[in-house]
């Protein structure tokens, strides 16, 4: 299949993100969505499998961890936390790891939003610990929490934020990662199909909660080659693809054309719209 997606180069990401705040929200996948960010904000380089396997460490690329990880303890349970932060001159991106959608920690972190910065944006996924290690019979809680999140997502943040729910990427046939417990190994043939029913609910209610949509699961399905041998993880390639997805998506959002340097729709061929000041700072 021939590739569509073009890379995105360290200069435009750099330009786009340019005094932004980018919270990013999720498992270990959504761990290497936000370290491949910090690392294009500042080199063109891709991860190396060290880092991407490394988690809970004490700083990543000029990054710290500011809680849980190493400091709190390394373990596959439920309570597992780890909060890493990356901060420059002109950009601030944070990870938080979460492994349920909605939980007493998910208030917590919603109300460092509503009592703090507010981010910019916002790029989120929570899923296959939902629906492998709370309740056999997922769907109902798993909906209800999707429900509660949103509604308190977007309670909190302003209305010119951009949210970005990432559909889970597709499971290998055979999987074996950190969260699959030796009680829930039996079902990790079954996760597979539901994750894809899984998707169809989160995408469904995000859309209908204004949130943006980012479907991976379609983008990866035949990219399935950079699926790394757990059958869970991807490799430095993927993760790259992904940023470049996702920082083309957020483009488009704020109408700004992505070739090298970036340019705004007042500034681009043909006298489009001006781009509200709000939504981008350019140097």
């Amino acid at each position: 299949m021939k590739e569509t997606t073009k890379p995105v180069s360290h200069q435009q990401a750099s330009q786009l993100l340019h005094n932004k705040f980018i919270v990013v929200l999720g498992d270990s996948i959504q761990r290497s969505v936000y370290k491949d960010l910090v690392l294009l904000l500042q080199k063109e380089k891709y991860l190396s499998l060290k880092q991407l396997k490394s988690k809970g460490e004490m700083s990543f690329e000029q990054d710290c961890l500011v809680e849980g990880g190493c400091l709190s303890g390394m373990h596959n349970g439920t309570q597992y936390q780890e909060v890493r932060q990356f901060q420059s001159a002109h950009h601030l991106v944070r990870f938080y790891f979460v492994t349920r959608i909605y939980s007493r920690y998910m208030e917590s972190i919603l109300e460092d939003f509503r009592q703090g910065l507010k981010p910019d944006v916002v790029i989120i996924n929570s899923c296959v610990w939902d629906i492998s290690r709370y309740l056999s019979s997922w769907i109902d809680d798993y909906k209800e929490n999707l429900h509660k999140f949103f509604k308190e997502l977007r309670g909190v943040l302003p209305e010119e934020a951009l949210v970005v729910w990432n559909l889970t990427m597709p499971l290998g046939e055979r999987i074996k990662g950190g969260f699959l417990v030796p009680e829930i190994e039996h079902r990790a043939s079954q996760l597979r199909q539901d994750v894809i029913e899984a998707n169809f609910y989160s995408g469904t209610l995000a859309d209908a909660y204004g949130m943006d949509v980012l479907d991976l699961h379609y983008q990866f399905r035949f990219f399935l080659q950079h699926r790394t041998k757990d059958g869970v993880h991807w490799n430095a390639l993927a993760h790259r693809r992904i940023t470049s997805l996702l920082l083309q998506h957020s483009a488009q959002a704020w109408g700004v054309v992505m070739p090298s340097p970036l340019t705004t729709p007042a500034t681009a061929p043909g006298g489009w719209r001006q781009t509200p000041q709000h939504l981008l700072k350019l140097k």
